[in-house]
């Protein structure tokens, strides 16, 4: 059978946008987060927004064309 992805290509960009733009929006979070003897909170922000961050590039390449 013909491979067909998971993911639709016309859904590529906007993927790639909202997890971008919730990458900056959690950035500005962290950097006004206040500092913890602990820091849980800003360890789980931090995650996060490279987690987006990664799968926002990587739908952002696929998206223009760059098959990564």
């Amino acid at each position: 059978p013909p491979f067909s992805p998971y993911v639709s290509a016309s859904l590529l960009l906007p993927i790639a946008l909202v997890c971008l733009a919730s990458t900056f929006a959690l950035a500005f979070y962290f950097s006004t987060l206040p500092k913890d003897r602990i820091p849980l909170r800003e360890t789980a922000v931090a995650s996060m927004a490279s987690v987006l961050g990664g799968f926002g590039v990587v739908a952002l390449f696929c998206a223009v064309g760059v098959n990564v």
